[in-house]
């Protein structure tokens, strides 16, 4: 006998195409890959300014909830549930609730301290209530257990996986910088810029690849820092790409750069690794555990300190001024590109979560 549909409660802007973000593409990668794997699921995606929704939007969510029956699965994206335990927490007992945490709200970039408490202090009464709370790297794990006191035995680890994806040409092996990321900032795309206004004697050109709408304040001090920097003709916004426009960014590019504040993943990294594209990126996180080694121990890219453009810049005028470092951090990549998991292994292990939760005894304790 089949087991009944999992519910998924998602953003309501999962598939919006004007700002992509990886913890979208993993919502519906997961969703899709269950569906293939004969676990059915019910999608809910709620509209709202998550996780500090409109009183509609919070009216709407509990709508949702109280329309699954007794006992059902119910994974929640945390951006979703974890500002609103006040419409979360009536319902933990009835219904048996994992929660997936992309991003611990606290840790959003330029959060008022005020503000940064308070969805703090609602993320850890939410994540107490679940069943299962769902990250998605070992990194992650570690920081929720030792942060909010979470039970161990109630965290479960299911990293995103990768698309197999050919090799990509590059364009002269060196000077086609691309990083792919909103432009937010906890991306760093201002410490990526300001490093790159010290390397005007190189050839290079870099293009800024992501949502211009998330965070409008951010990019119009961007460009500012572009136009001042007198970059204008190196830089590009080039706003947010999917599908083959992203894949021919991406074919056309010799390293990869994320210049950020803070990653519990870092999805473009291995984006990059799977078409054998080096990466230099901030040592922050858990990005150092997503790039990893490759088999003979090299690292395929380079890591910086975060939060420091001259470092930034040091790293970046080695890879354009040297051949053999070059080389080296390539071969290293391309090794790597084997050794990544696909998306069918991400939802095999998000179903073993959800079966593991289903079977749990019932009613809660």
């Amino acid at each position: 006998m089949s087991s009944p549909p999992a519910y998924f409660v998602l953003p309501g802007d999962v598939d919006d195409a004007s700002v992509p973000s990886g913890g979208n593409v993993y919502d519906r990668r997961v969703c899709q890959g269950l569906a293939a794997a004969g676990r059915p699921v019910r999608e809910v995606a709620v509209p709202g300014a998550w996780p500090a929704p409109e009183a509609h939007a919070r009216a709407e969510l509990a709508r949702a909830l109280a329309s699954a029956p007794d006992g059902a699965v119910v994974l929640m994206d945390g951006l979703v549930a974890c500002g609103v335990p006040e419409v979360v927490l009536p319902q933990a007992r009835r219904l048996r609730l994992a929660v997936l945490v992309h991003l611990p709200l606290a840790a959003e970039t330029g959060i008022a301290p005020a503000l940064a408490g308070e969805l703090d202090a609602a993320e850890r009464a939410t994540l107490h209530a679940a069943a299962a709370v769902v990250v998605t790297s070992p990194w992650a794990g570690r920081r929720l257990i030792a942060h909010h006191g979470l039970d161990p035995d109630r965290v479960h680890v299911v990293a995103p996986g990768t698309d197999p994806a050919p090799l990509a040409p590059g364009t002269d092996g060196a000077s086609r910088l691309l990083c792919v990321a909103a432009l937010t900032p906890r991306k760093g795309q201002d410490l990526l810029v300001r490093a790159l206004g010290t390397l005007t004697g190189l050839p290079w050109t870099c293009d800024l690849v992501g949502s211009l709408s998330r965070e409008p304040g951010y990019v119009t001090r961007l460009r500012e820092l572009i136009a001042a920097l007198g970059l204008a003709d190196r830089v590009r916004l080039a706003g947010p790409r999917t599908g083959e426009a992203l894949a021919a960014s991406y074919a056309a590019a010799d390293l990869v750069v994320l210049a950020s504040r803070g990653e519990t993943y870092g999805m473009v990294v291995t984006e990059a690794l799977a078409r054998g594209i080096p990466v230099l990126a901030t040592a922050v996180d858990a990005v150092p555990e997503t790039l990893g080694r490759a088999r003979d121990g090299g690292v395929p890219g380079l890591l910086t300190p975060p939060e420091d453009p001259v470092a930034l810049a040091d790293a970046l005028r080695r890879w354009l001024a040297e051949p053999g470092l070059r080389q080296r951090i390539k071969r290293s990549a391309c090794d790597r590109r084997d050794m990544l998991d696909g998306w069918d292994v991400t939802s095999r292990r998000m179903a073993e979560v959800l079966e593991r939760v289903r079977r749990q005894p019932w009613p809660a304790t």
